[in-house]
């Protein structure tokens, strides 16, 4: 599935979060405007958001609020990647110069500030503890992602499990929130709320295993980053992990040394070792797993072309190329 299709059926709820996002932005400092412009408008997927969308289409919501909690989920994203990028010391992303690297850091880490301030404020709105627990709860989840994230750098003893549990709260949380949220507003029983906050969590999983392969793989010009900004960073992700419980002596040295020291000297060596021990092959079949556990919890769904979205989502996040 091509996303051009999936938003031809909901176009125009994505066009009502784009106006809710444009109207929220709104400040009176110049600056605070100008870099959540930025950052906003700098051509995301809007994937978390449309999970919003679909799961309340799914269950029959009629109504706006669901525009304004995918505005939440798209402001909580965007204030992360504010923070992400400054933690990373990155200057590339989505094919364009990070928001750190045009404003400084100084004004990327209050903005993501007042990006995570301003969808409180909007949830709040909202009048539904529920909502609120849920998003109160994922924001917390993912703060402790990013830190045991930036632990884990340079850290060449981290397995595979600690790994998971690093993409669970940093980026997956936040998919099953969205989900969850859109069962949520639409009236879903407990065990359908359930379900879809399973959904999302392997969703988010895939998706970013996904993004590990992508980037010892992909095409600069599609990912939008620098192939090898993970290992740079000496970030121990799946592929790299995969190399050191399976590489000869040779490879897993090397691996080793580039996580515990960081930079790109060795990543043409580093891809050699990759490909040689099938590290990116593990990495795809362990995304489609969890985008067949993903797609398996949709099971209590009624049939619905929201249904069908939920499920060709599944398949979009193990075989895109961005």
């Amino acid at each position: 599935m091509r996303m051009e299709q999936l938003y031809n059926l909901i176009g125009p709820d994505m066009r009502a979060v784009d106006a809710v996002i444009h109207q929220r932005l709104h400040s009176d400092v110049a600056l605070v405007r100008q870099v959540a412009e930025y950052i906003v408008h700098s051509g995301g997927k809007r994937l978390r958001p449309a999970l919003v969308l679909l799961a309340a289409g799914a269950l029959g919501y009629r109504g706006t609020h669901h525009h304004e909690l995918a505005a939440v989920i798209e402001f909580i994203h965007t204030a992360t990647l504010l923070h992400d990028d400054v933690v990373d010391a990155s200057d590339l992303r989505r094919g364009r110069e990070t928001a750190n690297a045009i404003f400084g850091n100084s004004a990327s880490v209050l903005v993501g500030d007042f990006l995570y301030s301003r969808a409180f404020q909007m949830m709040v709105a909202v009048n539904d503890m529920r909502v609120m627990q849920v998003l109160s709860n994922a924001t917390n989840v993912i703060a402790e992602g990013e830190v045991l994230q930036l632990m884990n750098c340079h850290d060449a003893d981290v397995n595979e499990a600690d790994y998971l549990q690093v993409i669970r709260y940093k980026t997956a949380k936040l998919f099953e929130a969205a989900a969850q949220l859109g069962a949520i507003i639409g009236g879903a029983r407990p065990a359908i709320e359930q379900a879809m906050a399973v959904y999302g969590g392997h969703l988010g999983t895939a998706f970013q295993l996904i993004d590990d392969v992508l980037d010892y793989s992909g095409a600069e010009l599609e990912t939008g980053k620098h192939l090898g900004d993970d290992l740079a960073e000496g970030k121990p992700t799946l592929p790299l992990i995969f190399v050191l419980r399976n590489g000869n002596p040779d490879q897993v040295a090397s691996v080793r040394r580039v996580i515990e020291n960081g930079g790109r000297d060795d990543l043409p060596e580093v891809l050699a070792a990759i490909r040689a021990t099938g590290a990116l092959e593990y990495a795809r079949q362990q995304a489609s797993a969890e985008a067949e556990l993903a797609a398996r919890s949709l099971v209590l769904l009624p049939a619905s072309q929201y249904k069908d979205s939920l499920l060709e989502l599944c398949l979009f996040a193990v075989a895109r190329s961005h």
